[in-house]
């Protein structure tokens, strides 16, 4: 039988505190209301006395300008409430597949997360993608099926999606009374009762009543069903079940935690959040079912340029370890996002960086509210705060007691599949530009930009279109530099077509001392960590010397990052050097770095194969549309995999090369009459056909 933290009595302070603390994330696809979740949630734990709507742009959560303007989250934001003598850390994660990095970030250091579904449309693609982010995490869940007052809402449907689709186990602990118009109220099989919602209420002015007659057999066999997935982590249960014995509602929420701590089950709620009805209930299942810190495994990194493990426990006597997730860069500095893992974080505390090497000394730390603060003294175990006064420290670096240092593990983003050319109007803004676009990437780690060579030119690149309209807007309105862009283009990669064996001289005479090296380097394809850049030093009986063998890797791997004559990133590169030549006076560092980089050069001329970013794209139509879009779908390289029914909607699912999606959405309005809608992830890049790899070589060419 396991046991959880919750189970065990309060040693000391620490312990007691932690016991009463969840830090989760409220996760989701756009539109299935997960920021009018946890504006209700303010609003019921009164950290707010004034609720604002999405549609209206007056949210607490949605506080950037492209976000009131676009009613979407763009970035997360975090805030604190109190609930029943539990202090819960909130973070509000986007949904949309295009700002993915922040729901990674935020996964990386929650302990619990709350999805929600849309009561219509059940599992989409983006909870899909936020799920697997989940499961990669170890983070346990409880989910919420929403908007059950709307037309064609379907409690069972919606659980049906969740086993089907993410391939869980959930376990519905509250079952609905009515829907669509009829949603009345929710019947909460722990406790057996039925907790009906008034038509237009706040969310605080609900009633428990008996369960009515005509839902009794329905709550007894769902109760049943629950409880049967709860006692498999349980023994008493299990006895008291099998013997069909009376279960308390302690006992029956202590085995339905462990099944969601241990991730093997997942508690149900229903509600409609626009309405007011579930969320105090969905705040309850919070402190019930999600893990508090002391429920969490103690955090393993290593010891900073060693293999060497390290553990952290959730305590305030332990050395001091945060990890910092989130960056904003603000006029008066950079504004930190924390969790800390271990110790007691102080106001002007010196804290190692084990990336750089280099002590920081952080200047305030804040409490944050959406886009209010509130200065603190400290910050403990357990427990997420921002900090103001970090100079070098980026997303995902860790930072510790200089004593006790230690190296937690990188936060993984996915690689950005669409890059635009950027310039400011005014040739005096260069410089501003500059500046503006190094802070958007320390805000944002899947925002790239770097100067092509070739034509000088300024690249940047993301996650999609919106993203980098997103990103323009925010360099045009709140940076107040005007620019223009060139069209969006495809992040292509490339990798090398076959293995070969190349010998690379760099011989210069110019009359005095000269420049001499001579080496022979084997360049394949090859699979490697993180698809980079691999150099193996097989050289032997010393035909290039010691010294001039790390400038050799230096200049093979400058040359693979500057992507070849067409700039395109190389991906999977083994460089093997095995021999080579010297000479005692005009051999240098210098030398041998060109002849890496020439190397390359010549192993890759006419041996390179295209890569393309393929999509999963998730396109719901009406069904009379169902044959135009498909039509469509295969014109663009679509390959159609799946059509689900769901009423008169169909659920087409595909892979297609983000290349032939540019301007989808218009070409969707147009073929549907407005009606039907797309999402889509990066699912892998896969090799460009050759027809098409030839136009677009000669266009880089040209």
């Amino acid at each position: 039988m396991t046991t959880t933290a919750m189970d065990q009595k309060p040693v000391n302070a620490t312990h007691k505190r932690l016991l009463a603390q969840r830090n989760i994330g409220i996760m989701a696809h756009i539109d299935a209301g997960k920021t009018t979740v946890t504006e209700r949630i303010l609003f019921i734990t009164q950290k707010i006395h004034k609720m604002g709507e999405v549609h209206d742009g007056a949210t607490t959560m949605d506080f950037l300008e492209e976000e009131r303007k676009r009613g979407i989250t763009i970035q997360s934001a975090a805030t604190t409430v109190e609930w029943k003598g539990t202090t819960i850390n909130i973070i509000d994660t986007p949904g949309h597949v295009d700002f993915t990095a922040e729901v990674e970030r935020s996964l990386r250091v929650l302990d619990g997360a709350v999805a929600v579904f849309d009561g219509v449309q059940g599992v989409e693609a983006q909870s899909e993608t936020v799920w697997r982010q989940a499961d990669r995490y170890g983070v346990p869940r409880i989910c919420l099926i929403n908007k059950m007052d709307r037309t064609g809402a379907s409690f069972e449907y919606c659980v049906q999606t969740i086993i089907d689709r993410l391939g869980a186990h959930p376990v519905p602990v509250q079952i609905p009374v009515g829907a669509e118009r009829d949603f009345k109220g929710v019947i909460d099989l722990v406790r057996m009762i039925y907790i009906e919602y008034p038509e237009e209420g706040n969310g605080k002015d609900y009633k428990e009543l008996p369960i009515p007659e005509s839902h009794v057999e329905a709550a007894k066999k769902a109760r049943h069903d629950m409880l049967e997935a709860a006692a498999e982590f349980d023994d008493v249960v299990l006895d008291k079940f099998v013997e069909d014995q009376e279960i308390s509602i302690e006992l029956a929420k202590g085995a339905l935690r462990k099944g969601a701590l241990s991730m093997r089950i997942v508690p149900v709620l229903c509600g409609s959040a626009l309405k007011h009805k579930g969320v105090a209930q969905l705040i309850d299942a919070v402190i019930d079912f999600l893990p508090c810190p002391l429920d969490v495994k103690p955090l393993v990194g290593t010891k900073p340029r060693s293999d060497e493990e390290v553990t952290r426990k959730p305590d305030d006597s332990e050395p001091m370890c945060l990890l910092a997730f989130k960056t904003i860069a603000e006029p008066t500095g950079d504004l930190t996002f924390v969790r800390v893992y271990s110790g007691v974080l102080n106001a002007s505390a010196r804290v190692l960086n084990p990336r750089t090497g280099k002590i920081e000394r952080i200047g305030r730390i804040l409490r944050m509210h959406a886009n209010k603060r509130e200065a603190i003294d400290d910050v403990r175990a357990g427990d997420i705060a921002a900090v103001v006064g970090l100079k070098n420290t980026y997303t995902g670096d860790t930072l510790c007691d200089e004593d006790h240092p230690i190296l937690l593990s990188k936060i993984q983003f996915p690689d950005a599949v669409i890059s635009m050319s950027l310039e400011p109007k005014k040739g005096g803004d260069r410089d501003k530009l500059s500046e503006i676009i190094a802070k958007l990437k320390r805000e944002d780690p899947t925002f790239r930009a770097q100067t092509n060579p070739a034509t000088d030119e300024l690249v940047i690149s993301g996650m999609g279109e919106l993203h980098l309209e997103i990103v323009v807007n925010r360099i045009q309105n709140d940076h107040k530099c005007e620019v223009v862009t060139g069209k969006p283009k495809v992040a292509y990669k490339q990798r090398l077509s076959r293995a070969v064996d190349t010998e690379a001289r760099f011989i210069r005479q110019s009359g005095g001392r000269g420049q001499y090296a001579v080496i022979n380097v084997k360049i394949e394809p090859a699979q490697t960590e993180g698809n980079g850049f691999e150099f193996v030093d097989a050289v032997k009986g010393g035909n290039v010397p010691r010294e001039f063998i790390p400038a050799v890797e230096y200049g093979l791997e400058m040359a693979f990052g500057g992507g070849g004559q067409l700039g395109f990133p190389f991906i999977n590169v083994r460089a093997t050097l095995y021999d080579g030549k010297a000479h005692d006076v005009d051999s240098n560092e210098m030398a041998f770095q060109q002849a890496g980089q020439l190397a390359f050069r010549q192993a890759a001329e006419g041996n390179v194969t295209l890569l393309e970013p393929i999509m999963k794209l998730e396109v719901r139509v009406p069904e009379d549309f169902m044959g135009a879009v498909v039509g469509d779908l295969n014109s663009r390289r679509g390959e159609v995999s799946e059509v689900d029914a769901m009423g008169n909607l169909r659920i087409i699912r595909a892979l297609i090369p983000i290349a032939e999606m540019f301007a989808y959405s218009t070409a969707l309005r147009g073929a549907t009459q407005g009606r039907g809608s797309f999402a889509m992830e990066l699912h892998e890049y896969r090799d460009v056909p050759r027809n098409i790899a030839e136009k677009i070589l000669a266009d880089a060419a040209k």
